[in-house]
């Protein structure tokens, strides 16, 4: 009975009572990710659950003068502008694992693996021109990053408000306009692939049209989520078979959790966070975080509907939990 998904599970608990007792023992609701806050002064970091809606509160001055670059597997990477060191933490242990210094400015970085990891490799993109970039890419123990311009086949507009994630042994990059490149780590080769970017309705094309999206990976697949201040936000897959981006309009009982810097899909969750995607914003003191339920159309909290071109991409990202941790001591 562990093999069975959550649904499957809750079906058999109502086949009879020795069923149920099994049932109950090898029920798994994966666990969500958690919003963490980054403060603009102080120490004390804030960590919302919304599973239960519960905010923890914990010092981390560990972390004092750095900034959040992404998150794997309940780590942190982080950068420190000042001495232009990057390191990972884990805030759950408090372990941490240096890498070589680097002047990464104001980039956006992806992460393979956890730093514990052999195949772990940190990955990092930067504008040259239209038609050259400049990949960084580096491993923990190594003793410096490697630095590789390459040209673009197709024009290639690399910014802050890139998105990058790991996925199938390659890092996928979605630029400010929304054209798909493509790094393969093992040859150290780079495309820009021939995928138009996502359909969008013309009202999408407000002036922060090209930061209110996000991207990730969940069980090999790409998604793209782009949004526009109070229109309903759009979810595409990627076709890989037809090279195009095809829109959802539901998300077969998947959930994502969307930030800037990290992106994440889960299935399995309570039935009443299915089919939806969560914002790392909270509001009601707290008490809600925002999200927007394909099933219905529209958000949640009503009409919490956000700009998140205007909202600062370093000052929340989802982070996941060690399994079955319940709060910090």
């Amino acid at each position: 009975m562990s093999c069975l998904t959550l649904e499957e599970n809750i079906r058999a608990s109502a086949v009879c009572k020795r069923w149920y007792s099994v049932a109950i023992a090898t029920r798994v609701v994966n666990q969500t990710p958690w919003i963490m806050f980054f403060p603009k002064v102080g120490d004390t970091y804030e960590f919302y659950d919304p599973l239960q809606r519960e905010t923890y509160c914990i010092d981390l001055p560990e972390l004092c003068g750095s900034r959040v670059c992404s998150t794997i597997d309940g780590w942190l990477l982080l950068y420190r502008p000042r001495t232009h060191r990057v390191f990972f933490f884990n805030p759950f242990t408090r372990e941490s694992i240096k890498l070589p210094r680097y002047e990464m400015s104001y980039q956006i970085v992806s992460v393979s693996a956890a730093p514990t990891s052999a195949s772990c490799i940190v990955f990092t993109i930067k504008h040259i021109s239209p038609t050259v970039v400049a990949i960084s890419t580096c491993h923990a123990g190594a003793t410096e990053w490697t630095t590789v311009n390459h040209q673009n086949r197709l024009p290639f507009v690399s910014s802050i408000w890139n998105k990058l994630v790991y996925c199938n042994g390659l890092f996928y990059c979605l630029s400010l306009t929304g054209w798909l490149g493509v790094f393969d780590p093992d040859d150290r080769s780079w495309d820009v692939l021939s995928i138009h970017p996502p359909k969008c309705p013309e009202n999408f094309f407000t002036k922060n049209w090209w930061k209110g999206k996000f991207m990730l990976e969940h069980q090999g697949e790409l998604f793209v989520i782009y949004t526009c201040s109070t229109e309903n936000p759009i979810v595409f897959k990627l076709d890989r078979n037809k090279l195009v981006w095809e829109e959802m309009k539901t998300l077969d009982g998947m959930t994502i959790f969307a930030s800037f810097l990290s992106s994440h899909g889960r299935n399995d969750l309570p039935g009443i966070m299915r089919n939806n995607v969560f914002f790392s914003k909270v509001r009601f003191y707290g008490k809600r975080c925002i999200s927007y339920s394909l099933d219905d159309c529209r958000y949640y909290p009503r009409k919490q509907y956000h700009d998140w071109g205007e909202q600062d991409p370093f000052e929340s990202i989802w982070i996941v939990p060690p399994q079955n941790f319940s709060a910090f001591s």
